[in-house]
């Protein structure tokens, strides 16, 4: 074969190369590459069948599959971790208590989320098996360790990928869509404002599988097309504030730091012995996806009916890897706190005065009707001063429907809630949190309401005052 010819192979075997990290090939097999620093060599291990075995590449579909170059940059640096090989545990419980002790020997934090860390942890290594799942927050100003915990508890978690230091958002979303690790992000990192745009982003694509972020390409050929990057997988943030979005801020487990004094067994400068520490509970971490990968499911008996749907979602995954049941009492404690604050943070809205003001009117027995008119004039009588724009009936309105999902009807009166949407009311109101002295009574003045519904529609003409167009 000449050397024109030989090339022309060696060109075909190099864009035939894909490179992995991760892989479920065809006949089962699960695949995790390793990277073993003394050898400073990349491998393949391949668990089937209870067992496992090192492979240099792997042929499946017409692909050659290889690992990562140990040359690489997020590698060698190293920006991602990854075990060495898989590592024998005595059992799951002396995982944990290795997790555990591991954490607690080198972060301060709370006794309840040292323990959500460690779970989290282990949970990182077989997230792939669920549909949804939680972020970790650590939330305080400099100096309060943040940084310590992402370092930490980072390292031991499922090809942790650590962005901070990114001079753009671009690599992040390679990063996950090629490694589908766990990012360890700290959000000062990030100060300008396009930057904080494309991380919401990742959190809020990234909880879920089916919702890839699509950012736009350039191709060889100059032109511009659409790219879907998977942002699936376990987020550990330290951040120093909140998300203005609610439904963003419900999917983060969150311990605030720096409100106590650092215990005295914290070491102040971390030692390199922590990382063979963490490298080696990598290894056994390795091992447990091996046997545990597709058999941790998400528990439907741990949904809790008392939270929001989205509470749920968040934390069922991490309570059905929690085996200790007071340990998930806690963290169902924990949820419930979350819930509260939701109610709480909810009851503030606007939409909450316009429910208040409905219940008002559906106490008062004189009203036989839910106007949108009466509604207005009641709020505005009550609100008007906080709003510097007219409230309007049309304004009103579009917060009945749009906002508090509410159908109206066009009557004589103008305007109405019908009674057909107060079984709608009354699972608002608990949503929103109004007292229960509030739903109990105006369940009673529901009822009278209906009475004098059907007897207005017998006999008596409506007020034709009272039917302005909305």
């Amino acid at each position: 074969m000449d050397q024109e010819a030989k090339q022309a192979v060696e060109k075909v075997k190099q864009e035939s190369r894909t490179p992995i990290v991760s892989a479920i090939l065809s006949d089962g097999s699960l695949v995790e590459m390793v990277y073993q620093r003394e050898k400073h060599d990349t491998l393949f291990c391949v668990w089937k069948d209870d067992e496992f075995h090192y492979e240099t590449a792997l042929l499946q579909k017409g692909r050659r599959l290889m690992p990562y170059s140990p040359n690489n940059d997020l590698i060698t640096k190293p920006l991602v971790l990854f075990p060495s090989e898989p590592q024998e545990y005595e059992n799951e419980e002396r995982l944990l208590a290795e997790i555990t002790q591991y954490i607690h020997r080198y972060v301060d934090v709370s006794p309840l989320f040292e323990k959500i860390a460690s779970y989290y942890v282990l949970f990182s290594w077989v997230y792939d098996s669920f549909n949804e799942l939680p972020y970790l927050r650590i939330r305080g100003d400099y100096g309060s360790g943040k940084s310590r915990f992402l370092t930490i508890v980072g390292s031991i978690c499922y090809k942790p990928m650590f962005a901070s230091g990114a001079s753009t958002v671009s690599p992040i979303f390679r990063m996950l869509d090629s490694f589908k690790g766990t990012l360890i992000i700290d959000e000062g990192d990030f100060r300008a404002s396009d930057a904080t745009v494309e991380v919401v982003k990742i959190f809020n694509n990234g909880n879920t599988p089916q919702f890839p972020v699509l950012r736009s390409e350039v191709s060889a050929n100059k032109e511009f097309k659409p790219k879907a990057y998977d942002v699936f997988g376990p987020k550990i943030l330290a951040a120093r504030g909140f998300f203005q979005d609610r439904a963003l801020e419900s999917r983060f487990i969150t311990e605030e730091m720096g409100h106590r004094r650092l215990r005295d067994d914290i070491p102040i400068n971390l030692s390199s012995s922590y990382k063979e520490e963490a490298l080696h509970i990598r290894n056994k971490l390795l091992l447990f996806r091996f046997r545990n990968f597709g058999k941790r499911k998400a528990r439907e008996q741990l949904v809790d009916r008392s939270i929001e749907p989205r509470l749920n979602q968040i934390f069922v995954p991490l309570l059905s890897i929690i085996d200790d049941e007071s340990t998930r009492q806690s963290l169902r404690e924990v949820a419930r706190e979350y819930n509260k604050e939701i109610i709480s943070d909810r009851g503030m809205d606007m939409e909450a005065q316009v429910l208040e003001v409905i219940q008002e009117i559906r106490k008062s027995l004189y009203h036989p009707e839910l106007s949108i008119k009466e509604i207005t004039s009641r709020f505005v009588d009550q609100h008007g001063e906080d709003f510097e724009r007219k409230i309007t009936p049309h304004w009103i309105g579009h917060i009945v429907r749009r906002k508090l999902g509410l159908k109206t009807e066009r009557h004589i009166a103008g305007y109405i809630i019908p009674p057909t949407e107060y079984s709608k009311l009354e699972r608002l109101i608990e949503k929103y949190g109004l007292t229960a002295t509030q739903a109990g009574s105006s369940g009673d003045s529901m009822n009278s309401m209906n009475s004098m519904n059907s007897v207005e529609d017998r006999g008596k003409d409506p007020d034709p005052q009272d039917s302005s167009p909305e």
